[in-house]
């Protein structure tokens, strides 16, 4: 083993980002922590890192280019086999894609056993692993099992902590997170806020819609933006989201059919990451109806805009003043009172529109997120460079 000194190379371990990072609007998946990686790794790569992403991508070679990221692809070999089908094939094909992409240092989010397999790699080969949080429950030890629910979710959530703790470094999207991982788990995370950059032209409407934009799934209560728009009927509502997989399927089909019932709801169905825009551009108010989040890409797709926020959670963001980006409601009559507020008091909504912009662009660009990040990357790496085997 010797010091060689390299150009360093970031790895993201991200099976599901493909329709994220190509605009493929073929495949029905657009998930939040992907959102996330995608633009993290842009910033990165913005920076002058050389990026490498494994992702799961058919009808491609095993490894190509893709505007600026090298993509290796998650090769699905190996005989499916009862009782350790979880760890064969599916976390050995992501080792291979792993030893294949050779980089320095990897980033992996969502909870589960890739984790594990992540900090093991990392470990085995000298590596150094990062773990990305994306939802207040991964750093919620009472609450995983809301992120591994189900046959075999006691075992992934036992690897997906013992992951967490091998990890080299842990970063969490607001300090709250940060609080939970030291008390559940006794790491101290590092607190960096996600990238967006909104494209350009992107814009807002005076005279738009309420907005939801989410997977239709039981922890996004999507019953409560139904409610919402029956209780304000003078308001026009539009409902984006595709269905979640297995049984929660039955609650995009519940949602439907209770929106066609409603004149002033417009329910559109799942929309590809690519096409998403369109929506946020012609919306006045974003409404998120979920009991917990992370830190919601949605909500950075807003504020870039200018577009106010209505949830029931304080996801971290503070403004100049000191005061929470967005309305945080205590219950779902203050939400309707906010709702409609924002709806019809064109000076406040201008002005919440302001404060959020100003908040989004001050921390949520590129050059900011970039920096902090480097400076994560020089403590894995002091001066570009450790001990790595050949």
């Amino acid at each position: 083993m010797r010091a060689v000194k390299q150009p360093l190379h970031l790895c993201f371990v991200a099976p599901a980002i493909w329709p994220i990072l190509s605009g493929d609007t073929t495949i029905e998946f657009a998930g939040g922590s992907e959102v996330h990686q995608a633009f993290l790794a842009r910033a990165l790569l913005q920076s002058g890192f050389r990026v490498s992403v494994i992702t799961d991508v058919r009808c491609e070679p095993e490894e190509f280019e893709h505007d600026g990221f090298r993509i290796v692809r998650i090769i699905r070999k190996g005989k499916v086999i009862p009782v350790i089908r979880n760890i064969h094939p599916r976390l050995t094909n992501i080792w291979d894609a792993m030893w294949r992409s050779k980089a320095d240092i990897y980033f992996q989010s969502n909870t589960g056993a890739v984790t594990l397999a992540c900090a093991l790699f990392s470990a085995v080969y000298r590596r150094r692993f990062v773990y990305l949080g994306a939802s207040d429950i991964d750093f919620d030890r009472d609450q995983l099992w809301k992120a591994c629910p189900g046959r075999g979710g006691w075992r992934e959530r036992q690897m997906y902590q013992l992951g967490l703790r091998l990890a080299d470094r842990i970063v969490a999207q607001h300090m709250g997170q940060v609080a939970a991982c030291r008390r559940s788990f006794g790491r101290e995370p590092v607190p960096i806020a996600n990238p967006y950059v909104a494209p350009p032209g992107a814009t807002r409407a005076k005279d738009g819609k309420v907005l939801w934009v989410a997977t239709v799934k039981s922890l996004k209560r999507p019953d409560l933006i139904l409610e919402l728009a029956r209780s304000l009927p003078e308001l026009q509502f539009r409902i984006v989201g595709g269905p979640a997989p297995g049984d929660e399927a039955a609650v995009f089909e519940r949602t439907k059919l209770a929106a066609s019932a409603l004149r002033n709801v417009e329910f559109v169905g799942f929309v590809p990451f690519a096409e998403i825009d369109a929506h946020f551009d012609a919306a006045r108010v974003f409404v998120n109806t979920s009991d917990y989040e992370g830190f919601p890409s949605t909500f950075l797709q807003s504020w870039a805009r200018g577009i106010p926020t209505v949830s029931f959670f304080d996801c971290g963001a503070k403004a100049i003043d000191g005061q929470p980006v967005g309305l945080v409601c205590e219950d779902f009559d203050a939400m309707k009172r906010a709702v409609l507020h924002l709806a019809t008091d064109d000076e406040d909504w201008a002005q919440q529109g302001r404060r959020a912009r100003e908040y989004c662009d001050q921390n949520h660009s590129f050059p900011p997120v970039a920096s902090k990040y480097s400076g994560l990357i020089n403590e894995l790496a002091p001066n570009g460079e450790f001990d790595r085997c050949p």
